[in-house]
């Protein structure tokens, strides 16, 4: 049986445009740096690009920095500001704040000063949305941008994160995106690329294939394909539902990102499902794929006040806009089947 995938908050499929995009790419011998023509072509498709994703993110008037992803992005954004944040940012994020601002048991973060807060758009594991006061330091906006009507130019932010392979573009090129004006120091230095942000050759075929993901996934979600994800994602709860009464549907009561389910069954290990429903033709995940081969409780699910054992529980499906009402169905039948294998095993 052809295999189903699941897994969307992890990376989404290439898309066609971003491929189309990359392929032409290659075709560029110039250095962007280089002044002669083959450079000026070079450097003419690395400012398309950011015309593209500057105008599918809203952010008309700001910097777009390209950097190797969403991770070296928050690496430039927050190191050395001393930024405070809730304990339930990914963890490219958490690795440089202060996890000291309370979290709410539907996920939601209280904010104090946002000038001084980290604060992600929508939660990778969960799909909870934040409210986004004025004034944030950083917004992490990699898995809601996309999938949420969502402008840098009215988050009022100084900086947001963002992420290609979230979008269905190519994977190891990102975007930092700053209120123009907001200083920043380099990481890597060297040549001053990137307005001096971040040296080093532009990765042309990646930022093409970015600049070509991003407006069509700004096309994709003026037509309301997100909405018709979010009907399927009702349709899979409640498959779940049925099956299993004592499964918690994390964040349920919470705005959440319309693709995403995360749920936990107490005492059938999070890592245990995944690797019964892979075997079944179904790739889904236990938490952030960042944090992937790491047997441990959802830190996030924890800050959320879930005990142990169920945030040791949790696994997290996230559909995608290709996914068919089919797909979630055959999903629901084949995780029915294992969860009363787990019961008669616990029996």
């Amino acid at each position: 049986m052809e295999r189903v995938y699941l897994d969307w908050n992890a990376t989404a499929p290439l898309r066609a445009e971003a491929r189309e995009a990359m392929i032409r790419a290659m075709d560029l011998v110039g250095n962007p740096s280089s002044v002669h023509a083959e450079g000026r072509a070079a450097k003419s498709l690395v400012e398309k690009a950011r015309a593209q994703v500057a105008a599918a993110f809203g952010a008309e008037g700001a910097d777009v920095v390209f950097v190797s992803g969403a991770t070296e992005a928050a690496a430039l954004a927050c190191a050395g500001r001393g930024l405070l944040a809730g304990d339930v940012e990914h963890d490219a994020v958490a690795a440089w704040v202060d996890p000291v601002l309370p979290v709410s048991r539907d996920g939601a973060v209280s904010v104090g000063d946002p000038g001084q807060v980290a604060l992600q758009a929508a939660n990778s594991e969960t799909g909870v949305v934040q409210v986004l006061p004025q004034g944030l330091a950083v917004v992490d906006a990699t898995q809601a941008w996309g999938k949420l009507p969502l402008a840098f130019n009215w988050i009022g932010c100084q900086m947001a994160l963002a992420s290609a392979h979230k979008l269905g573009g190519p994977k190891g090129i990102g975007a930092l995106i700053l209120r123009r004006g907001t200083e920043l120091a380099a990481q890597i230095r060297g040549g001053g690329q990137e307005m001096g942000r971040r040296s080093g050759t532009e990765n042309i075929i990646g930022i093409a294939g970015f600049g070509a993901a991003a407006e069509a996934a700004a096309r994709d979600l003026a037509e309301g394909a997100w909405e018709s994800v979010a009907k399927l994602r009702a349709i899979l709860e409640n498959g779940i539902e049925v099956a299993s009464k004592e499964t918690i549907f994390v964040g349920k009561d919470a705005d959440r990102l319309p693709n995403t389910s995360c749920f936990a069954t107490p005492g059938w290990k999070g890592e245990t499902q995944v690797m019964q429903m892979d075997l079944a033709g179904f790739a889904i995940s236990a938490g952030s794929a960042c944090s992937s081969g790491k047997v441990r409780a959802s830190r996030v699910l924890r800050a959320m006040g879930y005990d142990e054992v169920t945030a040791s529980s949790a696994i997290r499906v996230s559909l995608g806009p290709s996914v068919t009402e089919e797909e979630v169905a055959r999903f629901c039948e084949a995780w029915e089947q294992k969860v009363r294998r787990h019961r008669a095993r616990s029996a």
